[in-house]
């Protein structure tokens, strides 16, 4: 396949507010460091600022959130890269403004860091000023709503960019960790052989966070943790786990094996899910006083496909977790035979892997040795590998490069989007109310019913 040809310009729309200042700005000037980093960057807002203005909000953005400015030579490369146009995203002189500051610009990217209400009338006006001839367009999650908005949406990108030349960025996409599951998996060949129905028994996946909303209640009253983190991250990451190989290298050979997991995924029924909000949650500012939205949701996930029939994939993410940690549990059946005397006392989960994703990367085999002595008894044992990623790239600085360079890996495609909110559809309004929990709990009591066998949840350490 041809390698693409990289943007030469990049603009971002909404270039003065939170996302910018908290991610895009230190993303950009980590670029800048690697010298990786050498077209026009234009901001485009209505606020009514100099690049003067822009230049003093990157470097607050960078000391705030990316580590300080320490390489001054690195930060007045990118203050000459930069530039701005001010003006309002409904009138078509905004997107004229912009054009003229790109004259020489074959295949521009715009970064849509703004609200997705307003991705229409973006994208209809960068079609209207000719902006979009070759260009890229990278649009921020939330994807929809919903399988009906997510498909309006793309119904609406479509209408002035093509489907290779659309970006949907997801950043967990592009964390270090995540990309580890997808190397590990296809690399090594001892995995193969076991990472099917016959001998993996169950699966679960872990979100764990220790705070709560932190002053954001209005936002997540408005999404709650399956649009937050089921629908999107975590199953991507479950995509990622169990896509069969590749047929080819290609980037979208990859793409296509990985989409094909959301199809073979059952819609979840009111069975599969448990809501949870932690005490407290009401009294946040934003927060309706009667709120039935979940700050915690546990679900239950079936994939009907050769690979996994049978198999129970069991997911959730909290907010107010007595840790910070994510982390990938596959559980391996046991041993078929009696052996040995202590059989029935050995935990259903003799052998796993586990994935952990975060606050570090680390793979572990979970197994069981001899005790010493002259009987056979045994103990569990643990042999992990622990990566440092001190020096790793942070998922904005990825994703920026990749969608600069073209390089479509890291990102949503339009049919993985659609199938992942058919997935979650009937739930998100068709379910039992959220249980309370109490912060720096497991959350509610009643999540462990979703595991077959009452095995319950295993919950990560750090």
């Amino acid at each position: 396949m041809k390698k693409p040809v990289p943007s030469d310009a990049i603009a971002f729309f909404g270039m003065t507010g939170d996302l910018a200042h908290k991610k895009i700005f230190p993303a950009l000037y980590n670029m800048a460091k690697r010298g990786a980093l050498n077209i026009p960057v234009i901001g485009v807002a209505s606020s009514q600022w100099t690049v003067e203005q822009l230049c003093d909000r990157a470097r607050d953005g960078i000391e705030k959130h990316g580590g300080g400015v320490d390489d001054e030579k690195a930060f007045g490369h990118l203050a000459e890269l930069l530039d701005y146009v001010s003006g309002d995203y409904n009138d078509l002189q905004t997107y004229k403004a912009l054009r003229q500051k790109l004259p020489n610009a074959r295949q521009p990217a715009y970064y849509l860091a703004i609200p997705p209400s307003l991705f229409p009338v973006v994208v209809e006006h960068l079609g209207a000023a000719d902006c979009a001839k070759n260009a890229r367009v990278v649009v921020e999650k939330p994807f929809g709503r919903d399988e009906r908005s997510a498909r309006e949406l793309n119904e609406v990108l479509h209408q002035v960019f093509p489907e290779r030349s659309i970006f949907r960025i997801d950043h967990y996409l592009g964390k270090e960790a995540i990309q580890n599951i997808l190397y590990f998996r296809f690399a090594n060949s001892f995995l193969e052989p076991v990472w099917n129905r016959n001998f993996v028994r169950q699966v679960q996946i872990t979100l764990a966070e220790d705070f709560g909303v932190d002053g954001r209640g209005r936002f997540y009253e408005e999404v709650g943790a399956l649009r937050d983190v089921v629908q999107n991250h975590l199953l991507q990451t479950v995509a990622l786990l169990a896509m069969e190989p590749p047929v080819g290298t290609e980037v979208e050979d990859l793409r296509d094996a990985k989409e094909k997991v959301f199809g073979a995924m059952r819609p979840l029924t009111r069975a599969d899910l448990v809501r949870g909000q932690f005490d407290g949650y009401r009294d946040e500012e934003g927060v309706a006083a009667d709120s039935d939205v979940e700050t915690y949701a546990a679900v239950r996930v079936h994939i009907d496909s050769w690979r996994w029939a049978g198999v129970p994939w069991y997911i959730r993410a909290g907010k107010n977790l007595p840790v910070s940690a994510t982390e990938v549990r596959v559980e391996l059946h046991r041993p078929p035979q009696r052996v040995f005397a202590e059989y029935e006392e050995l935990p259903r989960d003799t052998n796993y892997l586990r994935f952990r994703l975060s606050p570090q990367v680390q793979i572990a085999l979970g197994a069981r040795v001899k005790l010493p002595g002259e009987s056979f008894k045994g103990q569990p044992i643990e042999l992990s590998f622990t990566e440092d990623t001190s020096d790793e790239m942070t998922a904005y600085e990825r994703l920026i490069g990749d969608a600069i360079e073209g390089e479509n890996l890291l990102f949503a495609r339009e049919d993985g989007v659609e199938e992942a909110w058919r997935v979650v559809d009937d739930v998100l309004v068709q379910h039992e109310r959220a249980h309370p929990y109490k912060p720096h709990t497991w959350g509610p009591a009643q999540a462990e019913g979703l595991i077959h066998g009452g095995d319950g949840w295993h919950n990560p350490g750090i």
